[in-house]
Protein backbone atom coordinates (compact mmCIF):
# COMPACT_ATOMS: atom_id res chain seq x y z
CA UNK A 1 0.00 0.00 0.00
CA UNK A 2 1.66 3.18 -1.25
CA UNK A 3 1.57 6.73 0.28
CA UNK A 4 -0.04 7.79 -2.74
CA UNK A 5 -3.25 5.45 -2.41
CA UNK A 6 -3.62 6.23 1.39
CA UNK A 7 -3.26 10.44 0.73
CA UNK A 8 -6.69 10.49 -0.21
CA UNK A 9 -7.84 8.67 3.00
CA UNK A 10 -5.01 11.24 5.05
CA UNK A 11 -6.66 14.16 3.57
CA UNK A 12 -10.43 12.82 4.38
CA UNK A 13 -9.55 12.07 7.94
CA UNK A 14 -8.01 15.34 8.82
CA UNK A 15 -10.59 17.58 7.60
CA UNK A 16 -12.85 15.19 9.23
CA UNK A 17 -11.78 15.51 12.57
CA UNK A 18 -10.46 19.06 12.48
CA UNK A 19 -13.77 20.33 11.41
CA UNK A 20 -15.88 22.04 13.96
CA UNK A 21 -18.67 19.93 16.05
CA UNK A 22 -19.58 18.37 19.27
CA UNK A 23 -16.07 16.91 20.08
CA UNK A 24 -14.20 20.15 19.23
CA UNK A 25 -16.63 22.12 21.32
CA UNK A 26 -16.15 20.23 24.00
CA UNK A 27 -11.92 20.38 23.85
CA UNK A 28 -12.27 23.77 23.57
CA UNK A 29 -14.24 24.14 26.97
CA UNK A 30 -11.83 21.17 28.44
CA UNK A 31 -8.75 23.14 27.77
CA UNK A 32 -10.29 26.73 28.80
CA UNK A 33 -11.69 25.04 31.79
CA UNK A 34 -9.24 22.30 33.10
CA UNK A 35 -5.93 22.29 30.72
CA UNK A 36 -4.44 20.13 28.45
CA UNK A 37 -3.13 17.75 30.42
CA UNK A 38 -6.40 17.18 32.39
CA UNK A 39 -8.61 17.14 29.35
CA UNK A 40 -5.89 14.12 27.72
CA UNK A 41 -8.40 11.41 29.03
CA UNK A 42 -11.26 12.93 27.20
CA UNK A 43 -9.60 13.61 24.03
CA UNK A 44 -8.02 9.93 24.01
CA UNK A 45 -12.01 8.29 24.70
CA UNK A 46 -12.84 10.27 21.89
CA UNK A 47 -9.86 9.15 19.58
CA UNK A 48 -10.63 5.84 20.50
CA UNK A 49 -13.86 6.04 20.21
CA UNK A 50 -13.95 7.19 16.70
CA UNK A 51 -10.96 4.74 16.20
CA UNK A 52 -13.23 1.94 16.85
CA UNK A 53 -16.27 2.95 15.16
CA UNK A 54 -14.23 3.42 12.35
CA UNK A 55 -12.78 -0.16 12.53
CA UNK A 56 -16.18 -1.35 13.14
CA UNK A 57 -17.76 0.54 9.90
CA UNK A 58 -14.75 -1.32 8.09
CA UNK A 59 -15.94 -4.70 9.31
CA UNK A 60 -19.82 -4.34 8.62
CA UNK A 61 -21.12 -3.76 12.13
CA UNK A 62 -21.82 0.28 11.07
CA UNK A 63 -24.09 -1.42 7.74
CA UNK A 64 -26.36 -2.99 10.35
CA UNK A 65 -26.81 -0.03 12.82
CA UNK A 66 -27.47 2.19 9.71
CA UNK A 67 -29.92 -0.29 8.08
CA UNK A 68 -31.99 -0.17 11.34
CA UNK A 69 -34.01 3.43 11.33
CA UNK A 70 -35.02 2.75 14.80
CA UNK A 71 -31.69 2.11 15.61
CA UNK A 72 -30.52 5.08 14.03
CA UNK A 73 -33.17 6.74 16.09
CA UNK A 74 -32.40 5.67 19.30
CA UNK A 75 -29.12 6.54 18.86
CA UNK A 76 -29.49 9.96 17.50
CA UNK A 77 -31.87 10.56 20.48
CA UNK A 78 -29.45 9.34 23.49
CA UNK A 79 -26.39 11.45 21.98
CA UNK A 80 -28.83 14.60 21.68
CA UNK A 81 -29.86 14.50 25.24
CA UNK A 82 -26.03 13.79 26.56
CA UNK A 83 -24.93 16.77 24.43
CA UNK A 84 -27.98 18.43 25.67
CA UNK A 85 -27.00 17.68 29.16
CA UNK A 86 -23.09 18.85 28.44
CA UNK A 87 -23.91 22.10 27.25
CA UNK A 88 -25.95 22.59 30.28
CA UNK A 89 -22.82 21.89 32.45
CA UNK A 90 -20.64 23.99 30.20
CA UNK A 91 -23.59 26.88 30.43
CA UNK A 92 -23.55 26.79 34.36
CA UNK A 93 -19.41 26.38 34.50
CA UNK A 94 -17.88 29.09 36.24
CA UNK A 95 -14.46 30.75 35.86
CA UNK A 96 -11.60 27.89 36.41
CA UNK A 97 -10.43 30.35 39.47
CA UNK A 98 -14.30 30.32 40.98
CA UNK A 99 -14.89 27.60 44.06
CA UNK A 100 -17.60 25.15 41.81
CA UNK A 101 -19.03 21.80 41.90
CA UNK A 102 -18.60 21.25 38.29
CA UNK A 103 -15.09 20.82 38.52
CA UNK A 104 -14.19 17.58 36.74
CA UNK A 105 -13.52 17.34 33.25
CA UNK A 106 -14.90 14.91 30.87
CA UNK A 107 -12.80 11.68 30.81
CA UNK A 108 -12.10 8.56 28.88
CA UNK A 109 -15.31 7.11 28.94
CA UNK A 110 -17.48 9.49 28.37
CA UNK A 111 -15.11 10.41 25.48
CA UNK A 112 -15.86 6.94 24.36
CA UNK A 113 -19.71 6.70 25.03
CA UNK A 114 -20.30 10.43 23.29
CA UNK A 115 -18.48 9.09 20.05
CA UNK A 116 -20.59 6.01 20.36
CA UNK A 117 -24.10 7.48 20.21
CA UNK A 118 -22.87 9.98 17.38
CA UNK A 119 -25.06 9.58 13.57
CA UNK A 120 -22.42 12.00 12.56
CA UNK A 121 -19.81 10.05 13.96
CA UNK A 122 -20.93 6.75 11.98
CA UNK A 123 -22.12 8.11 8.16
CA UNK A 124 -18.19 9.76 8.16
CA UNK A 125 -16.78 6.61 9.44
CA UNK A 126 -19.12 4.36 6.64
CA UNK A 127 -18.62 7.13 4.06
CA UNK A 128 -14.88 6.17 4.79
CA UNK A 129 -15.62 2.84 4.57
CA UNK A 130 -17.18 2.99 1.53
CA UNK A 131 -14.90 5.08 -0.21
CA UNK A 132 -11.62 3.58 0.59
CA UNK A 133 -12.20 -0.06 0.85
CA UNK A 134 -10.03 -0.41 -2.38
CA UNK A 135 -7.38 0.65 -0.32
CA UNK A 136 -6.88 -2.33 1.37
CA UNK A 137 -6.96 -6.25 1.09
CA UNK A 138 -10.03 -7.14 3.12
CA UNK A 139 -12.10 -6.13 6.12
CA UNK A 140 -9.96 -6.73 8.86
CA UNK A 141 -7.13 -4.74 6.89
CA UNK A 142 -9.52 -2.09 5.92
CA UNK A 143 -10.52 -1.85 10.03
CA UNK A 144 -6.99 -1.36 11.49
CA UNK A 145 -6.16 0.85 8.24
CA UNK A 146 -9.50 3.18 9.04
CA UNK A 147 -9.26 2.62 12.84
CA UNK A 148 -5.34 4.00 13.43
CA UNK A 149 -6.10 6.60 10.72
CA UNK A 150 -9.03 8.30 12.43
CA UNK A 151 -7.83 7.79 16.22
CA UNK A 152 -4.66 9.54 14.75
CA UNK A 153 -6.11 12.24 13.37
CA UNK A 154 -8.68 12.79 16.20
CA UNK A 155 -6.09 13.04 18.72
CA UNK A 156 -3.96 15.53 16.53
CA UNK A 157 -6.87 17.89 16.23
CA UNK A 158 -8.80 17.50 19.58
CA UNK A 159 -4.95 18.60 20.61
CA UNK A 160 -5.31 21.53 18.58
CA UNK A 161 -9.16 22.82 19.61
CA UNK A 162 -7.79 22.08 23.84
CA UNK A 163 -4.91 24.10 22.63
CA UNK A 164 -6.72 27.12 21.64
CA UNK A 165 -9.40 26.94 24.37
CA UNK A 166 -6.08 26.94 26.68
CA UNK A 167 -5.03 30.21 24.80
CA UNK A 168 -8.26 31.70 25.09
CA UNK A 169 -8.28 31.33 29.00
CA UNK A 170 -5.43 33.18 29.39
CA UNK A 171 -7.29 36.06 27.63
CA UNK A 172 -10.13 36.33 29.78
CA UNK A 173 -9.90 37.66 33.42
CA UNK A 174 -13.55 38.62 35.02
CA UNK A 175 -16.13 36.24 35.88
CA UNK A 176 -18.21 37.91 32.87
CA UNK A 177 -16.20 36.81 30.42
CA UNK A 178 -16.19 33.33 31.75
CA UNK A 179 -19.70 33.30 31.59
CA UNK A 180 -19.90 34.69 28.00
CA UNK A 181 -17.51 32.28 26.87
CA UNK A 182 -19.68 29.15 28.38
CA UNK A 183 -22.58 30.69 26.72
CA UNK A 184 -20.94 30.61 23.65
CA UNK A 185 -19.60 27.33 23.75
CA UNK A 186 -22.61 25.71 25.08
CA UNK A 187 -24.90 27.31 22.21
CA UNK A 188 -22.27 25.80 19.51
CA UNK A 189 -22.69 22.58 21.47
CA UNK A 190 -26.66 22.80 21.08
CA UNK A 191 -26.04 24.24 17.07
CA UNK A 192 -24.01 20.95 16.63
CA UNK A 193 -27.00 18.95 18.08
CA UNK A 194 -29.83 20.83 15.71
CA UNK A 195 -27.46 20.07 12.66
CA UNK A 196 -27.81 16.41 13.32
CA UNK A 197 -31.24 16.19 13.27
CA UNK A 198 -31.35 17.99 10.02
CA UNK A 199 -32.13 15.84 6.86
Amino acid sequence: MSLQNCLPLIVFVIVATVTPGGATTLAVASGAHFGYRRSLPYMAGIAVGLGSMAAAAATGLGGIMQASPTLQFALKLIGSLYLVWLATRIARNASPHATSALRNPIGFAGGVWMLWHNPKGWAMTLAAAASFAVIAHGPMRLAALLGISFAVAAMASLSIWCMAGLALARLLHSERQWRCLNGVLAMLLVASIVAMWLP
